[in-house]
């Protein structure tokens, strides 16, 4: 049963009593060292001893490591990804046992029957901030409600695809009885679809905690009457045939020398072959495939190879009906990293035909 699928959380770590500890009178420079050595480091007394830590160690890694380029920013995180991983924090009862530390909610909600083991400090990080957005909402430009993201979910937080996409719906003639988006995530296009009068859409993820969340949050509302969820790789169970198919895909190939850190923007290799066969499965011979796609990959030189080009060059499956393209907006300047290149970036939506 689909409500009966287990979300993704982070896994307990077990209480280690000879954990090497840190606090505000340990030396950063020892503690730094042992983290370098592999060895996990457990923070005791105040939640704000954590952050003061992972600053310090940005500033090491940005001594040791260069931090300009596309590729060594990814090697950069891969580094900081592991080291800061090894920094701990204790869980009792449901609550972070040190001082000053944030009430996260998830910790009740997955932990229920577990009063004592550790998480790493990123790890909890990234509950507290998942719990925040969950508790509070987003608000979307192009959708009229806020979002509410289950933890562990990608969520939009550039909207120039959105707008492309927004844009496209608006000026669709085509019938508007069914459609499938691949990779609901937090629903976002198919809220989209939805507001432009989409009767019913059929959806799917291989993250369980995109269906679980979504579930939770149609509740009994009449969106879970326009709104079907299939956990599953790309179709699922989804056979029909349908007048529209949406994919909001990865926009970056694999890498294997990184960590597993940013599923919903890395594709492997299969991916695209395998999502152009099952689409000419199920569009209708006047139906249109739309995806959601960037040039970020070229410009950073992570690759030469344009997947959707590539499938219309060879696949003798779809013809192009057309591409719209959008500029992306510049970084922020609170933005810590270079990102020099997002002036070259442009989002795309393509529309693809049967041949």
């Amino acid at each position: 049963m689909i409500t009966e699928i287990q979300v993704n959380k982070p896994e307990p770590i077990a209480i280690n009593e000879k954990l090497k500890s840190y606090n505000r009178s340990t030396l950063v420079a020892h503690t730094i060292k042992a983290l370098d050595k592999g060895e996990s480091i457990i923070i005791k007394d105040f939640y704000n001893d954590g952050i003061s830590l992972l600053q310090d160690l940005h500033k090491y890694l940005k001594l040791k490591l260069p931090n300009k380029s596309f590729k060594e920013q990814q090697k950069y995180r891969s580094e900081y990804y592991k080291l800061s991983n090894l920094i701990l924090l204790e869980i009792v009862n449901q609550k972070l046992s040190v001082k000053k530390s944030p009430s996260i909610g998830w910790l009740e909600k997955f932990y229920p029957d577990n009063d004592h083991f550790c998480l790493t400090f990123p790890q909890v990080q990234g509950l507290n901030s998942s719990w925040q957005w969950y508790q509070k909402g987003i608000s979307i430009p192009v959708l009229r409600n806020k979002m509410y993201p289950y933890y562990g979910i990608y969520f939009p937080t550039r909207f120039e695809h959105l707008v492309l996409f927004d844009n496209w719906l608006k000026r669709y003639k085509g019938s508007k009885k069914t459609a499938i988006e691949i990779g609901i995530g937090c629903g976002v296009l198919t809220m989209q679809l939805i507001q432009h009068n989409f009767q019913k859409v059929y959806a799917t993820d291989i993250n369980p905690n995109a269906i679980v969340g979504l579930i939770e949050f149609m509740g009994s509302t009449k969106l879970s009457r326009k709104i079907e969820l299939d956990f599953g790789y790309l179709f699922g169970k989804w056979e029909k045939q349908t007048e529209l198919i949406v994919f909001n895909p990865p926009w970056l190939p694999e890498s294997y020398d990184l960590s597993n850190i940013d599923e919903a923007i890395y594709y492997n290799k299969t991916l695209f072959s395998d999502f152009f066969i099952e689409a000419k499965k199920r569009l209708l011979p006047d139906g249109k495939l739309v995806l959601i796609f960037s040039n970020l990959a070229q410009i950073t030189n992570v690759t030469t190879e344009h997947p959707i080009e590539t499938e219309l060059a060879q696949g003798n499956r779809f013809q192009l009906e057309r591409c719209l393209k959008k500029t992306v907006k510049s970084a922020s300047n609170k933005t810590k990293r270079d990102q020099h290149w997002r002036s070259s970036e442009e989002v795309e939506l393509w529309v693809l035909v049967n041949i």
